[in-house]
């Protein structure tokens, strides 16, 4: 549903794609920006101090750490079909070469 809904409105208008796709952009860089190294400090961190360190809050900090991989990941793939769509929309002839 929400498939069709993005296509629908937001890949049928190539200027709203193009405008999604700069956000998505944008999403994706601020998430990812530094992600890694913060993930391996929490991981060596968890694993110097180990239980205390969780109870300290690095549990809940690695969890919050995926949560942004995950929609960093998100705003990739809404990047990606808008990429798709865009480019397929120019380099793609509008005639049906079966007619």
């Amino acid at each position: 549903m929400l498939v069709r809904w993005f296509q629908r409105a937001v890949l049928s208008r190539r200027w709203l794609s193009f405008l999604v796709l700069c956000l998505a952009f944008a999403a994706f860089g601020v998430g990812t920006y530094n992600l890694f190294n913060l993930l391996k400090l929490n991981l060596e961190l968890i694993a110097e101090h180990g239980y205390l360190a969780l109870m300290e809050g690095a549990l809940r900090q690695l969890a919050e750490l995926m949560g942004t991989l995950f929609v960093s990941m998100l705003a990739y793939i809404v990047f990606k079909a808008c990429e798709h769509r865009l480019v397929h929309g120019l380099t793609e002839s509008d005639k049906d070469p079966h007619a």
